[in-house]
């Protein structure tokens, strides 16, 4: 049951504290996306775990710049982590977002407070992207599924929304 209730509190976080969260809790939310279910268990996803000020910096001016934004996209997060999957992989789509969703459920089941921030696509498909993934020694044809940012919440926990009322039909 207490896997439930972490499932259904868990909320995305807009505000962040700078503390760094210490690297072995950092580790075990990444053990816990490596354990999310793959098609075929082919395993097509890779996560980058961004530290680095500096790096995470850029990431974030990469990210904002998609849309011609000015602003944090990562929300003063110091933590992201980067989740893209192989495209050869016919379900590297679903693999990756089962990983980010991990990330996230895993993160709140350790008190970190996250966020998936999108456009990690057109991160990765820029020349800067493209030169990370080099730089990391990743090969392939990788796509970027999404940032999953990472930190101690600067504010309160929202609130659910509610649940709509169609959400599940059933066939007895």
């Amino acid at each position: 049951m207490e896997a439930i209730e972490n499932l259904k509190t868990r909320r995305s976080i807009r505000k962040f504290k700078s503390d760094m969260i210490p690297k072995e809790t950092i580790e075990k939310i990444i053990e816990a996306g490596t354990y999310a279910p793959t098609g075929m268990n082919l395993q097509s996803p890779v996560i980058i775990a961004v530290t680095n000020k500096e790096i995470r910096d850029r990431l974030s001016v990469l990210n904002a710049s998609v849309f011609g934004l000015d602003n944090d996209p990562f929300y003063g997060a110091p933590v992201v982590l980067v989740v893209l999957a192989e495209k050869s992989a016919p379900t590297y789509l679903y693999d990756g977002s089962l990983v980010m969703g991990n990330l996230m459920n895993a993160a709140h089941a350790y008190g970190i407070s996250s966020c998936w921030i999108h456009r990690a696509k057109e991160e990765f498909e820029s020349e800067e992207g493209k030169e990370i993934l080099k730089k990391l020694g990743i090969e392939g044809e990788y796509e970027g599924i999404g940032n999953c940012i990472l930190g101690y919440a600067d504010c309160e926990q929202p609130a659910a929304a509610p649940r709509k009322s169609n959400y599940v039909y059933w066939i007895e």
